[in-house]
C-alpha cells in the first residue's frame, strides 16, 4: 500500500530470536527477527528500531499501524518527514 507520504509494509515478526535480522519475502513483505520477548511491547519497540536502521530512517519515521498484539503487522515508513540538521 502507498499514499503520498507513507509507505506501508507487511511485517512478519519472530520475537525471541538469537539475533536481529530483516529479510525481504516479496515486494511488500518483510520478515523481522528480534531478540526481545513479545511482552510489554518490547518486541514492538525493537521492530521499530530495527526497521528504522534497515531503511536508514530515524525511529520517529517508523510506526506500527496494525497488529500491535500480533506477529503479523503493518508498518508505515515516512521517508520524507525528517530533515537533516
Amino acid at each position: 500500500m502507498k499514499d503520498t507520504k507513507r509507505i506501508y509494509l507487511n511485517i512478519k515478526v519472530h520475537p525471541r530470536s538469537r539475533k536481529q535480522d530483516v529479510s525481504r519475502i516479496d515486494a511488500n513483505t518483510y520478515k523481522v527477527h528480534v531478540v526481545a520477548p513479545p511482552s510489554k511491547g518490547e518486541a514492538n519497540e525493537e521492530v521499530v528500531k530495527v526497521m528504522a536502521a534497515h531503511f536508514g530512517l530515524p525511529v520517529s519515521c517508523v510506526h506500527i499501524v496494525r497488529g500491535l498484539t500480533s506477529r503479523n503487522k503493518v508498518v508505515a515508513l515516512e521517508p520524507g518527514s525528517h530533515t537533516k540538521r
